[in-house]
């Protein structure tokens, strides 16, 4: 099993843009057949607060198309990130889009503070996804900040923790620290996916990440370089590597 954890300079608002990034990274990810790859946290906006209901997606949004068309082509499961507007509420969310040409939704549950001033946080939107037998949970930056979070995903028997991060470079030194604690201590695999770059005027961490359910640091890309971080498991367990790009 092949999967991929992506890292980009986003541009805040400009969704043409930001969505070109993906498919670079996508096609990228799939000449290294890869099986999945995650995006971070509203990584088709860039981190969009007060503005968010501007930029909003629902459910079935067109401008997913070419995600989809991805995701059925390569065989892969894509997670990638915006504001999405359920009813009359609007939440931070992740797009699953699957090969079967299916949509799942999963929303924030936990907002960090501020956030409520544009979101609501949910937990009804919760999906588990599968792959290669292995079970996948998902999570939305702060999120990890609390372990009720990840004891639900082990209640939930998942092998596979997987967030999606907008952390600063004062902050992903933290955020590193907790998720090699829980991968050791829940005994799961944890693969992130964090900005590099700038994003809601502040600097982002980058760092994306991959521990192995021993709690090992597999691998890890660097703080300010765009590209993808590959993990690879075989026989003797999970082989990580490191790719750079340089999109502008």
């Amino acid at each position: 099993m092949i999967l991929a954890a992506a890292q980009f300079d986003p541009t805040d608002g400009s969704i043409d843009k930001n969505l070109g990034y993906h498919y670079n990274l996508i096609d990228l990810a799939y000449t290294h057949k890869a099986q999945l790859i995650v995006f971070p946290e509203m990584s088709i906006t860039g981190y969009v607060r007060e503005r968010a209901p501007d930029y909003a997606f629902v459910e079935n949004d067109k401008r997913l198309s070419e995600l989809r068309k991805l995701a059925r082509d390569y065989r892969m499961v894509i997670i990638a990130g915006a504001p999405i507007r359920i009813g009359e509420k609007l939440h931070i969310a992740s797009f699953v889009l699957l090969p079967d040409n299916s949509v799942k939704i999963y929303t924030k549950h936990f907002l960090h503070k501020g956030e409520e001033v544009a979101f609501e946080s949910s937990k009804e939107h919760n999906p588990l996804i599968k792959l290669n037998g292995e079970e996948f949970s998902l999570a939305i930056c702060f999120d990890i900040e609390n372990k009720e979070h990840l004891e639900a995903a082990c209640k939930n028997k998942s092998t596979f923790y997987v967030p999606s991060l907008f952390y600063t470079n004062g902050g992903i030194e933290g955020g590193h620290e907790t998720l090699g604690s829980y991968a050791k201590k829940y005994k799961m695999n944890v693969l992130m996916s964090n900005f590099c770059g700038k994003s809601y005027g502040l600097d982002a961490g980058g760092r994306s990440a991959f521990w192995d359910n021993k709690g090992s640091l597999v691998e890890s890309l660097d703080e300010d370089s765009q590209g993808l971080l590959l993990v690879e498991r075989n026989d003797n367990g999970w082989k990580g590597t490191s790719i750079f790009t340089n999109y502008e």
